[in-house]
């Protein structure tokens, strides 16, 4: 299942390369689009060697470069 995949079945902008912020561990935490498999959309979270996978509905919001984080 690729990128196009999960735009289209979840809606999303996904995009690789796209900024993404995650709220599940209870802070925001911003994050780049790296791939996406199996329904997932993996994303390298700022600070972190290596991508972990994530539902592309579920705890994110999606960035389109002119927004910024609060938290």
């Amino acid at each position: 299942m690729s990128m196009s995949w999960v735009r289209k079945n979840y809606r999303v902008p996904a995009k690789r390369g796209g900024r993404v912020v995650y709220t599940g561990e209870g802070k925001p935490e911003l994050g780049t689009i790296r791939s996406a498999s199996g329904g997932y959309v993996h994303i390298q979270l700022d600070g972190v060697k290596h991508t972990m996978p994530f539902h592309p509905t579920w705890e994110l919001r999606y960035l389109d470069g002119s927004a910024e984080v609060q938290g």
